[in-house]
């Protein structure tokens, strides 16, 4: 295991980083065409980081043209699919030669441990692009079956163009996800990453051209919703728009999607999720650390985090000790620290929403345990304690919304029944867990788990092989494994009379 690198090192990177802020628009970067920008603020200390161009319609406009224009030539869309791999193979070796630069973006971005960014999401991004520049030449199509007159082929062609809206949270992963399946496959990306994150999608263009990608095939617009996601949702060029964040927005680009022209949209949102733990879990301290590591982790700004914890009653007291003990040993510390275990949250609106969220959970009752208050280990920084309530009511509010904050809600239960019932008594199905040692149990109730993703005995399973996606209000659709490349093709039937 590699030793994690001081913060003097990260500091001293910090202090020679070149951060690219403009566009990146059919090869090159370029200024918004009405010369907005915006000031791109790190959450670690409130400092500026630059100006990033603030794209809008125009812009939109100018990127789509160009990855229209791309698309038809064919430079990128008929390459062959051995073609289409070395590139991808390229780009994750790239991603892999700038793991350090990109780990750095997002830390300074977004607030997160630069060495989770390291270790965790350019990791998982350099094997999301090489895991699917492998797949991509193993993607076969069909022969039907007919009679001797007749040859019936099933393929798969690129959709086309594919808008792109990416999270905050994991901003290289979740553009990675969609991106690699999306260039796999032959179609021609615009991607418009979060305001609030924006510098590692701006790099990463620049990559995707050192590696082989045609100029205008990989396109970003960095800006807001309605300036640039919304124009990128209801163009009539865009073929595709796959989507990471919240349900409400979702919502709202499947609207645009059906407004204007039907293009195929598809939309992974928020999340609610439960880990229930019984009686008869192998190990309550593991069970507890992972608890605690499921909700704090990322400062609880993931899609899947675990911010309901469903616990039988005739454990809940010891239980509820053994993860306020882990919460304890997860404060948040400047992120360049080596094992931070919480970093801070992404800017001071999240930061007011989180604490507006603590606010409501005491004055509905529920039992502050740990936590619950704004702390500063960096000047100027947005960083929150772990929090813990216990004895939540099922409907509280912070058992009931997505709060996308360090902020867990402990609720009670007596039977394996009620468990479940409480679990799938919510509008999201994202993710789910449990922890048990009766076999028969983790079958039966993981299989009545209403959630795209559930894990037993540990919490965040699965790797590239397994489709990740939501039930419900969760969305629709599924990123990674086989399964993601669906999303980005139109599936044609050709019928051949032989006879003719």
């Amino acid at each position: 295991m590699k030793t994690p690198h001081t913060r003097d090192h990260w500091e001293s990177l910090a202090s020679g980083l070149n951060v690219r802020t403009q566009a990146f628009i059919d090869g090159k970067y370029v200024d918004a065409a009405s010369g907005k920008s915006f000031d791109c603020l790190s959450p670690i200390d409130g400092r500026s980081l630059g100006r990033v161009a603030e794209c809008e319609g125009e812009d939109i406009e100018r990127a789509v043209r160009a990855a229209r224009r791309s698309f038809d030539t064919g430079m990128w869309s008929q390459a062959t699919p051995a073609q289409r791999k070395r590139v991808l193979l390229r780009f994750a070796e790239l991603i892999d030669a700038h793991a350090e630069e990109l780990a750095l973006l997002e830390s300074l971005d977004m607030g997160k441990p630069v060495g989770d960014a390291l270790s965790v999401d350019v990791a998982a991004s350099v094997r999301c692009m090489a895991w699917t520049g492998e797949a991509l030449d193993k993607i076969y199509g069909e022969v039907a079956p007919t009679g001797p007159g007749e040859l019936g082929l099933v393929t798969r062609e690129p959709l086309g163009v594919v808008g792109a809206i990416v999270p905050w949270n994991f901003p290289l992963l979740m553009a990675t996800w969609k991106l690699a399946p999306a260039l796999a496959m032959g179609n021609s990306v615009v991607l418009k990453p979060s305001e609030k994150s924006p510098l590692s999608a701006i790099r990463l263009a620049e990559i995707a051209m050192q590696a082989g990608i045609p100029a205008g095939v990989f396109n970003v617009v960095p800006g807001f919703g309605k300036g640039a996601g919304e124009p990128l949702a209801l163009h009539m060029d865009v073929d595709g728009l796959v989507f990471t964040g919240s349900t409400a927005v979702g919502k709202h680009l499947l609207q645009c999607a059906g407004r204007s022209n039907l293009k195929r949209a598809y939309m992974e949102c928020g999340g609610k999720s439960p880990n229930i733990v019984f009686a008869d879990a192998h190990d309550l301290g593991k069970a507890a650390a992972a608890a605690a590591s499921g909700i704090f982790y990322n400062q609880g700004e993931v899609c899947t985090a675990a911010s309901r914890l469903l616990v039988e009653a005739s454990i809940k007291e010891e239980f509820v000790a053994l993860v306020v003990e882990a919460g304890r040993r997860m404060q948040p510390l400047h992120p360049f620290e080596a094992n931070a275990p919480m970093g801070a949250m992404v800017d001071e609106g999240q930061t007011r929403r989180v604490l507006d969220y603590i606010d409501k959970g005491v004055a509905e009752g529920a039992r502050l345990v740990l936590g619950g208050q704004r702390v500063e280990p960096v000047a100027g920084g947005c960083y929150i304690q772990p929090t813990v309530f216990d004895d939540v009511a099922h409907d509280h509010t912070i058992s009931r919304e997505e709060i996308f904050g360090p902020v867990l809600a402990v609720i009670g239960f007596d039977s394996e029944a009620q468990a479940l019932a409480i679990a799938n008594d919510t509008e999201y199905g994202l993710a789910a867990g449990l922890w048990t040692a009766d076999l028969s149990r983790a079958h039966r109730v993981a299989r009545n788990l209403r959630a795209g993703s559930v894990w037993v005995n540990y919490w965040d399973g699965g790797d590239m092989t397994a489709p990740f996606g939501g039930y419900k209000q969760s969305g629709n659709g599924r990123d990674k494994s086989l399964h993601a490349f669906d999303k980005y093709t139109e599936m044609k039937a050709t019928w051949i009379n032989l006879e003719a």
